[in-house]
């Protein structure tokens, strides 16, 4: 459980099929109470949790400031619950913030200039900073220091302004776009993997103690198997079962219960949903398998074209139901298998392409 988390203020990176756009004040304060406070607490990420515990036990024993930290991955996968127990081990407050909310260079010195000596500052999607406030964060994060520039043209000065050591926790879901001298600045890097079904039944169980839902293994585990092997979705998908069952049963969650519920949410069993089955559809009904371009894949669909590529292709292609090629996105044997459709003679994928 670490996990509906990423940017609460401004839920950068969140996967906009599984999060409500109108969230309300109980569902923040769920999400708020189902997080870890500390490392011992956070399920998964093993390799990662035991460096950052390193990382986090040499400098309070040093008496000394944490190192920065990088922390990138998918959405949901706990990063802003990683910085709140980084803070929290520390025993110093955090600030959370996005890249996206920094435009000008003033804007973080601004951020820079209050935090206090040993503080967390948390900056979410790091990679949508702009490029002037990012170049002065190299030197906030190497020399604790800014040059404030007053005035403008020949006459501008430069004022050196000195900052208390703190700790930077930059969270991204693009580490490919952070610039090479942003991202050496890092004293610990960590990328978060996807979670494997029996660490989401973990997830599941301790998010069903905390809502006080009672819960057979084998509705965690279908559940789990449905969740996408991200935790945030696990939750999600774990209270709109839960109300499901208060509704439609006695409350208690059992495999059936769960897989019916599911259904009505219209997560099939291997975690796709609506939208994920309307590309396939689409890509096999309509242009028999592909290959075809994501702009016209995108509008048969009735969607935007950066939805289609970046919130239903990636899990599309880790799957294995589709691939993207130079001549356009291609459908699978497995898509075809999936859907319960015969490919047509020739179709894409069924020789060459994805050779049994």
């Amino acid at each position: 459980m670490n996990w509906d988390d990423e940017t609460p203020d401004s839920a950068v990176g969140a996967d906009p099929r599984l999060v409500d756009a109108g969230a309300d004040t109980e569902d923040n304060a769920v999400e708020a109470a189902l997080r870890p406070k500390d490392l011992d607490e956070f399920i998964g990420q093993e390799k990662v949790r035991e460096q950052l515990d390193l990382v986090l036990k040499a400098a309070r024993a040093r008496g000394a400031t944490a190192d920065h930290v990088l922390l990138s991955g998918a959405p949901g996968l706990g990063k802003t619950t990683l910085s709140m127990i980084i803070a929290a081990e520390m025993a110093a407050p955090i600030r959370i913030t996005s890249g996206p909310a920094i435009q000008h260079a003033g804007d973080l010195a601004a951020i820079l200039s209050s935090l206090q000596e040993g503080e967390v500052l948390f900056l979410d999607e790091i990679h949508r900073m702009s490029r002037p406030a990012e170049e002065m964060l190299y030197m906030a994060m190497e020399d604790f220091r800014v040059d404030v520039i007053v005035g403008k043209g020949p006459g501008a000065t430069a004022i050196p302004l000195e900052l208390p050591p703190f700790t930077l926790v930059g969270a991204t879901t693009r580490a490919g776009l952070l610039p090479p001298p942003l991202r050496d600045r890092f004293g610990f890097t960590a990328h978060m993997e996807f979670y494997a079904p029996a660490e989401l039944e973990r997830v599941i169980h301790r998010s069903a103690r905390l809502l006080d839902v009672a819960i057979d293994p084998a509705g965690a585990a279908e559940i789990a198997g449905r969740s996408r092997g991200t935790p945030r979705i696990a939750n999600r998908l774990l209270r709109r079962v839960r109300d499901y069952a208060q509704v439609k049963a006695d409350g208690h969650i059992t495999e059936d219960i769960a897989s019916a519920a599911l259904g009505v949410y219209e997560v099939d069993a291997r975690g796709l949903d609506r939208l994920d089955r309307a590309v396939l559809e689409a890509l096999l009904k309509l242009f028999s398998g592909g290959p075809v371009g994501l702009s016209t894949l995108s509008v048969a669909v009735g969607e935007e074209r950066e939805t289609v590529e970046e919130v239903a292709e990636p899990f599309l292609v880790r799957e294995g139901l589709l691939a993207r090629t130079p001549r356009g996105r291609v459908a699978t044997p497995a898509a075809w298998a999936h859907l319960g459709l015969a490919p047509p003679k020739g179709a894409p994928g069924q020789a060459g392409l994805f050779p049994a």
